[in-house]
């Protein structure tokens, strides 16, 4: 099953149904038994059955006595609603190998998606977003969510400039359960502005999860000789070389990273910075793990 979940071989998969099931059967498949995922022993309570249920999970004794359609919930089943927000900007089309930024997180998303709906029968929404929101899908557990979530990821290409508080505006107009809120990006702004847009999510009363995607050239550039780099949102350009990558620009990088992951944490955010490189079932293991251990 390895293979199947390296990224590089993803990316010749053209389905992003099959590969968000191919990650999920391998994150499922190496998950130790949790009270935080499926299904517990512990009963919780009935909630009506939705077509796409599994129905061992009916209570056929309560549909003899009612003839209504009731699922058994139990503790674990935490979170009844997951929206993604998904950087579309120009900085997400680099890649210095398969996938794109823009692509992994393609994958992830969808991933979480089919996670959230066939795992656990939670809704599940998305924002689109660069400078403008630009595709909103409304938080759902409707028949054929998982197919309009999966069809909003697959024109999600990438254009323009980020800007968080716009696509934020638009999401806090509009939310109005609590849930959780997982942001996927680059991040390449200031982490003051990009936690103070956020932060307002955590306040409501949302867990609000940071997804930091990045090259392994940006984040271990490798440079045989000066070159011109091009700000694919700004279309600046910049002259560098190597001595300049080997050392203080990977002091800045590192700066960054660990700044936006000081003040998020601070402000009670999640973050987790997912190389492009990375296995996508490693990487929802791993954020599983601190989750728990947080708790």
């Amino acid at each position: 099953m390895q293979r199947f979940l390296d990224p590089t071989v993803l990316a010749n998969i053209s389905s992003l149904d099959l590969i968000a099931k191919t990650v999920v059967d391998g994150f499922v498949s190496g998950l130790h038994r949790s009270p935080d995922f499926g299904f517990s022993q512990e009963f919780a309570e009935y909630r009506a059955y939705v077509q796409g249920d599994d129905l061992r999970h009916v209570d056929w004794n309560l549909f003899a006595r009612t003839e209504r359609c009731y699922l058994k919930r139990y503790k674990g089943e935490t979170n009844s609603q997951l929206v993604v927000m998904l950087d579309a900007s120009n900085s997400m089309q680099y890649g210095s190998r398969k996938p794109v930024k823009a692509d992994y997180a393609r994958y992830l998303a969808a991933s979480l998606f089919y996670l959230a709906i066939r795992n656990q029968h939670d809704a599940a929404g998305v924002i689109v977003f660069d400078d403008e929101v630009r595709e909103y899908v409304q938080p759902s557990m409707r028949q054929g969510q998982l197919t309009r979530l999966l069809a909003a990821l697959e024109q999600a290409e990438p254009r323009s400039r980020t800007d968080f508080f716009k696509p934020l505006t638009h999401l806090q107009a509009l939310l109005h359960r609590r849930g959780i809120v997982i942001v996927i990006s680059d991040f390449y702004e200031d982490p003051e502005t990009i936690v103070q847009a956020l932060e307002v999510l955590r306040f409501r009363g949302n867990d609000v999860v940071l997804f930091h995607v990045l090259d392994p050239q940006e984040l271990r550039p490798e440079l045989k000789g000066p070159a011109i780099l091009v700000d694919l949102e700004s279309q600046q350009n910049i002259e560098v070389v190597p001595e300049y990558v080997a050392a203080r620009y990977r002091e800045k990088l590192q700066a960054h990273i660990e700044q936006l992951r000081t003040r998020a944490q601070a402000a009670g955010l999640g973050y987790q910075l997912l190389p492009t490189d990375q296995p996508l079932d490693a990487v929802l293991r791993e954020y599983l793990s601190v989750r728990q251990a947080e708790r």
